[in-house]
């Protein structure tokens, strides 16, 4: 579906209300609320995944890093299943939104993945915690928030630029 720039600039707009705090042009000003909500984007399809992966490691008695591997795996997958979802809804068809979800995704994801895990490994004792251990839980999201407010500023960074999530609210509606 083709969409001229002012489409793109007033879809935008008109869906968030955020003006142009995103960036998307590459040239405005862009609020630390604007990356805060990319960023909880981003965390809700990361947690998804490494929830779901620590759990099916866990539970299935897997090791370590396997496990990992699984919840790196579905938190990607997480991740751009809900960037594709919305840009899919706005009529984009399948290839470009596989192509924006990408570009809007990918970097905010394996920062997020990379403080996350690193947490955890870090964290005496969390990898070899089970499901029904609070240390489980508690360093899962210990990790997630530290991972938020390490990732938050890099996806400021990049809306500023006309990247990341920028390239996403192009295609609201």
């Amino acid at each position: 579906m083709e969409h001229t720039h002012e489409q793109h600039e007033h879809a935008g707009h008109e869906h968030h209300g955020h003006g142009s705090e995103h960036g998307h042009t590459g040239g405005g000003k862009v609020t630390w609320a604007a990356a805060a909500r990319a960023t909880l984007h981003c965390l809700t399809g990361c947690a998804i995944g490494e929830v779901l992966g620590m759990v099916i490691g866990t539970a299935l008695g897997w090791g370590n890093v396997p496990t990992m591997v699984l919840a790196i795996v579905l938190a990607f997958f997480f991740g751009y299943a809900l960037t594709l979802r919305g840009i899919l809804s706005a009529g984009v068809d399948f290839r470009t939104a596989i192509r924006v979800a990408l570009a809007a995704d990918t970097l905010s994801i394996a920062v997020m993945e990379l403080i996350d895990n690193g947490v955890i490994v870090l964290w005496p004792g969390a990898m070899d915690a089970m499901l029904s251990d609070a240390l489980f839980w508690g360093a899962l999201a210990i990790s997630l928030a530290v991972a938020f407010v390490v990732t938050t500023p890099v996806n400021k960074w990049m809306i500023g630029r006309g990247k990341g999530h920028a390239v996403v609210h192009q295609y609201h509606h």
